[in-house]
């Protein structure tokens, strides 16, 4: 069995993408500029962000971090996401989800120009990778695809199993995992599948992203098999100084042993999905989508 290190393997692209960012300041090119917005206090929120920008400074990225109250109303959050659409020193923006129950986040993120979409959630953008032009990827998905092949997992003609289908991960990821270079045989699991045990047991890549902890069991998978878990769910946990622990959809301990590859949780997906955004970042800096 050997571990997915999404925390190294992110580390190793952050200070690749430094390199180049040094030899453009060097030429005399401003830097790449990300801006997040943030709005309320939610606390998960409120670590992500601040990841985020501690992963724009490793990378020599400019980032800004714009907060408003719960209580924005929509229409100033729409005015907001103009301005950022039209100031020609940000590459690219993202409103940190989820948004107060009063705004509407569909509507939000159709608001964002394609061209400074970095999270990928654009349909414009949905739409250019389900039929393979270019395009910003969801950074979850894109993460995961970087660490199959950075860790030279076989994906060609292999089963491929995807438990969930949310817009985020489960749908972009079948896409991403079907496409050329990639070559999975992929299947979409979800709530309403029947006899899925089944189904996963003759995969030869599990990836779990249901947000149920330990979801997956030894007994779903078959020996040899790799499995990415995408599940971050917070569980309470009173020896901890935060008072919880992340938990993955996968029980590890019993599934790992089986595993040829297996990512952790936290330190392995985590880690790609911040990276990814900075890779969409200089994309968008370089105009290489758009």
């Amino acid at each position: 069995m050997q571990l997915i290190d999404g925390k190294q393997t992110a580390a190793n692209i952050k200070a690749e993408i430094a390199e180049i960012v040094s030899a453009r300041v060097a030429q005399g090119h401003r830097r790449p500029h990300l801006v997040a917005v943030l709005v309320g206090h939610d606390g998960g929120s409120e670590t992500y962000v601040a990841n985020k920008a501690k992963a724009c400074e490793a990378c020599g990225f400019d980032s800004t971090i714009i907060r408003r109250e719960d209580d924005v109303t929509e229409a100033e959050l729409l005015d907001l996401i103009d301005k950022l659409n039209k100031d020609s020193n940000v590459d690219g923006f993202i409103i940190q989800l989820p948004l107060p129950a009063h705004i509407n986040e569909q509507k939000i993120t159709e608001a964002i120009l394609p061209s400074k979409d970095v999270d990928g959630f654009h349909p414009v953008n949905v739409g250019r990778q389900s039929i393979g032009l270019p395009c910003f990827h969801s950074a979850t998905p894109a993460g995961i695809v970087e660490l199959l092949k950075r860790y030279n997992v076989p994906t060609r003609g292999k089963n491929c199993v995807i438990i969930g289908r949310s817009n985020i991960v489960g749908k972009p990821l079948a896409a991403l995992m079907m496409q050329k270079g990639v070559d999975a045989t992929t299947t979409v699991c979800h709530s309403a599948t029947e006899n899925l045990a089944e189904i996963t047991r003759k995969a030869d890549i599990i990836i779990a992203a249901l947000g149920r902890p330990g979801f997956v069991t030894a007994d779903m998978v078959k020996e040899g098999a790799t499995v990415i878990d995408v599940g971050t769910t917070r569980v309470p946990d009173s020896s901890r100084k935060s008072g919880f622990r992340l938990c993955g959809d996968v029980d590890f301990e019993n599934v790992a042993p089986k595993c040829a590859f297996i990512t952790p949780v936290p330190g392995g997906v985590g880690p790609m999905t911040i990276v990814s955004l900075m890779q969409n970042t200089l994309r968008a800096a370089l105009g290489e989508i758009y």
